[in-house]
């Protein structure tokens, strides 16, 4: 079974055979990326503490220096609306910044071949507004919500185009949609405002034959079904604890959707407990089976993990769900 094969077969929910993999550092991986080389380098600065940059859309970040990777919108590059006829989005659909993926598509590789989207609209609008301004507006201000997520989406459509027209096998996004416990909305209105949204780019994606793989923190059960019908191949998620993994399970099997997930990065992982780290993976391995894709977490010190703990629950992936590839893959 090549890279390729045990990816597709375990994103659509009927692998016989073994998981697949995503993990890095020199680790089984099914997995070959691209992404949009779009050549933007964020103005960064320092002050004090605390770390600025501007990302591509024209949003202004802000960060505490050596703590998270990440941050908060100090200042979204749509603070008033009258700016919204005159908004720049970036060309992120020029067929140049596609060179890597049409070389990689090329390729002899037998691995799944991703791209890496820039964004999802839920996810890039609401930094645009800033977040806790942008709920405000999905209410207040529909009309031009409206015009701003079509904007956004028909730009995103445009880079599924380019992957599709490369070749590549799939591609990867990120959208947060839930908090510990329930939704960052309600499904009624998430099914009103974002699911045409999604059935648009899902659509276009399926055009070319490539799955599409969605990266979702939070509990976002509610939303799974309509997530799948809306065109979602494979659900991407990092807290698989939150959820009642049965229940999850036999949904994702209903619909023939993969799971793509590490060990639970927050009620597992960060106890740094072997034996409830092993037999948590183990579990996963054993409700998942037949469409399960195992990864590892990218930001291990961001959430206080030592790399030895994750590598515990790596050879419970291996040994577990590819017992073949163990006496290579853990030499």
């Amino acid at each position: 079974m090549t890279s390729r094969e045990a990816v597709t077969q375990n994103i659509e929910c009927r692998s016989k055979g073994r998981i697949a993999f995503g993990f890095g550092g020199g680790r089984l991986n099914d997995f070959a990326g691209a992404g949009v080389a779009h050549g933007y380098k964020p103005n960064v600065w320092v002050e004090g503490d605390v770390e600025y940059s501007v990302d591509m859309w024209g949003n202004t970040w802000h960060r505490l220096v050596d703590l998270s990777k990440g941050g908060e919108v100090y200042k979204a590059v749509l603070e008033d609306w009258d700016a919204l006829d005159s908004l720049e989005l970036p060309d992120l659909d020029n067929p140049a910044y596609y060179a890597g993926a049409r070389e990689l598509a090329a390729s002899a590789t037998d691995k799944f071949k991703v791209g890496g989207m820039p964004g999802w609209p839920f996810a890039v609008c609401r930094y645009m507004r800033k977040m806790e301004i942008y709920f405000g507006d999905l209410i207040l201000e529909r009309e031009r919500i409206d015009i701003l997520h079509d904007r956004v989406t028909t730009l995103l459509e445009g880079v599924i185009q380019q992957y599709g027209e490369a070749g590549m096998d799939g591609v990867f996004f990120c959208e947060d949609l839930g908090v510990q416990d329930r939704l960052l909305m309600s499904p009624e209105m998430w099914r009103d405002i974002f699911r045409p949204l999604y059935e648009r780019l899902t659509s276009r994606a399926h055009v070319f034959g490539m799955k599409v793989i969605q990266h979702s923190c939070g509990y976002n059960y509610d939303l799974v079904d309509d997530l799948c019908e809306a065109g979602i191949d494979c659900l991407q998620f990092d807290q698989p604890a939150v959820y009642d993994q049965p229940a999850l399970a036999e949904k994702l099997r209903t619909h023939g959707v993969g799971l793509y997930c590490p060990c639970d990065i927050q009620k597992v992982l960060p106890t740094g407990d072997r034996t409830l780290i092993e037999s948590e993976t183990r579990r996963l391995v054993q409700t998942f089976r037949g469409g399960l894709l195992a990864k590892n977490y990218g930001d291990l010190h961001g959430i206080g993990v030592e790399p030895e703990w994750d590598q515990w629950a790596y050879e419970v992936f291996v040994r577990e769900g590819a017992p073949e590839l163990a006496a290579e893959a853990l030499a």
